[in-house]
């Protein structure tokens, strides 16, 4: 996508680099566009036996490189099968600092974007775009399991996709884990991107409450109808317990983004208030970024 700095200066900074991939018809493209604009060096369709070469020569004295983006995908598939074994060296260097963004959607939504753009699927052959992205996804299942971090562009239109991509990768601190706590309903389906998936349909619905119906788990009465069950509080003492726990873990295991999802039956209320309430106990007790999603406030 651009061309190397012609003339570099002589320093050389820790290098970033961010290895895009993932599902066919994902997003990849969008994606790599918006690394481009927040300062990444894009280099698309790079056959994962080149990466180490390219990451080598960004490093050299004298590179003006800094942020270093490489998009691979099935396009080079002969050469697919090292790129798991090329991120793990690349995070062995401690001059730079790794991470693997993978884009996946929903089958139905990869076919419908095929069909609607009339494209062949690249592993499709002559058995056509759901064959071809039943044998991509079970190629990528082990890569995808390895990604710091997963995006799921089933309902995302473009720009909710770059704000997401922008949120990852444009701020400081990129060492760091980042913490997104989702709220959703069940009758809306899981968040396909989830590390930790909470189902708080056992506590009292406000639904059944007629003078809390209309209101949603971010107005006061519901949080302290919500808030107030015995369940509730000891849910929540239990919870966060678990959530004390484990966050040190997932930092020394160098997991750069987790994604904690709460769901009831509508993503309305109890979702709301526990997924709020989660987020407030972290940004408390440390001093992780957390950021929260209402997924289907709204769709009721």
């Amino acid at each position: 996508m651009s061309d190397l700095p012609a003339t570099p200066p002589d320093d050389v900074s820790r290098l970033e680099v961010a290895i895009l991939t993932g599902m066919s018809g994902a997003g990849r493209t969008e994606a790599a566009k918006v690394l481009e604009d927040i300062g990444f060096f894009v280099i698309d369709n790079l056959p994962p036996q080149l990466i180490a070469r390219v990451v080598e020569l960004a490093r050299q004295p004298g590179s003006s490189l800094d942020r270093l983006a490489l998009v691979t995908d099935v396009r080079g598939r002969e050469f697919f099968a090292e790129l798991q074994d090329t991120i793990r060296e690349l995070r062995k260097d401690p001059d730079s600092d790794v991470r693997v963004l993978f884009l996946t959607a929903s089958d139905d939504e990869l076919v419908t974007r095929y069909e609607d753009k009339r494209r062949r699927h690249p592993m499709g052959g002559d058995e056509g775009v759901a064959d071809g992205i039943a044998r991509e996804r079970e190629l990528l299942s082990e890569l995808r399991g390895d990604a710091d971090l997963v995006i799921d562009t089933s309902d995302l239109n473009v720009h909710e996709l770059r704000e997401k991509v922008v949120e990852a990768f444009a701020t400081e601190g990129a060492a760091q884990l980042r913490v997104a706590v989702v709220s959703f309903g069940f009758k809306h389906g899981l968040p396909r991107d989830a590390d930790l998936v909470f189902d708080v349909r056992f506590l009292p619905n406000p639904h059944w409450v007629d003078e809390l119906r209309p209101y949603t788990g971010l107005d006061q009465a519901v949080r302290d109808y919500v808030l107030g069950q015995a369940p509730t509080e000891r849910f929540l003492e239990q919870l966060v317990g678990l959530l004390d726990a484990t966050l040190p873990g997932y930092e020394e295991e160098g997991k750069r983004y987790l994604t904690i999802a709460v769901g009831c039956t509508g993503g309305k209320h109890r979702s709301v208030v526990i997924s709020e309430r989660i987020a407030d106990h972290l940004r408390r007790t440390t001093d992780l970024p957390v950021h929260v999603d209402h997924r289907d406030l709204g769709r009721e």
